[in-house]
C-alpha cells in the first residue's frame, strides 16, 4: 500500500493514505486467512508486498508440504521455484492467484504480468488457480467489506475492461471505463454488457 500511495501523490497528484488503498496481495491474504483458521503454511512466488501481507495474516512460509501455493507477479522467478510450487501443488496444497493480468504496462512496453507467471505453474500441475483479483469478484467483496461498503455506494474506475470493468459488473457494481488505456472504443463496443458511464479522461469526470 506504501508504494501505491506514493504512486499516487507523485504521478497522478492524488493523496490518500494507506487505509484508502487495496491491494491484490491484501486482498489475496485475506482470502486465503479466512479459507480455515488452522491452516496457515504457505509457499508463495511474489512480491515483497504479497510475502508481507502473508506474513500479516498469521501465515509461515513452508516450501515442501503447505496448505496453499500462493501465485502472483514476481520479478526474480527461477526455475526452482516453479519447481517447489508444482510440486507443492502436485501433493495436495490449494493453488490460489493473485490475478489473472497476462501482461503490464512499463516504460519499454507491455511486460509480462501476473497471470503469466501464474500459467506456467498451471500448466506444469494441469490444474487451474483459484484467482482473487479482477475480473474476479473475491477482491470486490474484501474491498467492500474493508471500507465497510455496499456495492451501491462506490463506482469502479478504470482502463481496461477486460479486468475493471468486468469486476465492476460481475459484483453489481456501477463502472466507469476511461479510454487512458488497455481498452478501445472498438473493444468495447463488441460487447454485450456495457460500462455504466464511459470517458476519455478523468479531467471530464464531474
Amino acid at each position: 500500500p506504501e508504494a501505491v500511495v506514493e504512486n499516487l501523490g507523485m504521478n497522478f497528484d492524488i493523496h490518500v493514505g494507506v487505509e484508502n488503498v487495496y491491494t491484490t496481495a491484501l486482498a489475496t491474504a485475506d482470502y486465503v486467512a479466512d479459507l480455515d483458521e488452522n491452516k496457515r503454511k504457505v509457499y508463495a512466488i511474489g512480491e515483497l508486498g504479497l510475502k508481507q501481507a502473508l506474513i500479516d495474516k498469521g501465515f509461515r512460509f513452508e516450501e515442501v508440504t503447505p496448505d496453499y501455493v500462493v501465485v502472483g507477479l514476481d520479478y526474480d522467478v527461477t526455475y526452482h521455484k516453479f519447481e517447489l510450487a508444482t510440486l507443492a501443488i502436485k501433493r495436495g496444497a490449494k493453488f490460489i492467484g493473485t490475478n489473472p493480468d497476462t501482461n503490464l504496462p512499463n516504460e519499454r512496453g507491455l511486460v509480462p504480468g501476473a497471470g503469466s507467471v501464474i500459467a506456467l505453474v498451471e500448466r506444469a500441475t494441469q490444474q487451474v488457480a483459484t484467482y482473487v483479483g479482477k475480473p474476479e469478484k473475491i477482491i470486490m467483496e474484501k474491498a467492500l467489506k474493508k471500507m465497510n461498503m455496499k456495492a451501491n455506494d462506490v463506482i469502479m474506475v478504470g482502463d481496461n475492461y477486460n479486468t475493471d470493468i468486468k469486476a465492476g459488473i460481475a459484483s453489481d457494481i456501477d463502472t466507469l471505463l476511461v479510454y487512458t488505456g488497455v481498452s478501445t472504443r472498438e473493444d468495447v463496443a463488441k460487447e454485450k454488457i456495457k460500462p455504466t458511464y464511459e470517458i476519455n479522461s478523468l479531467d471530464e469526470w464531474q
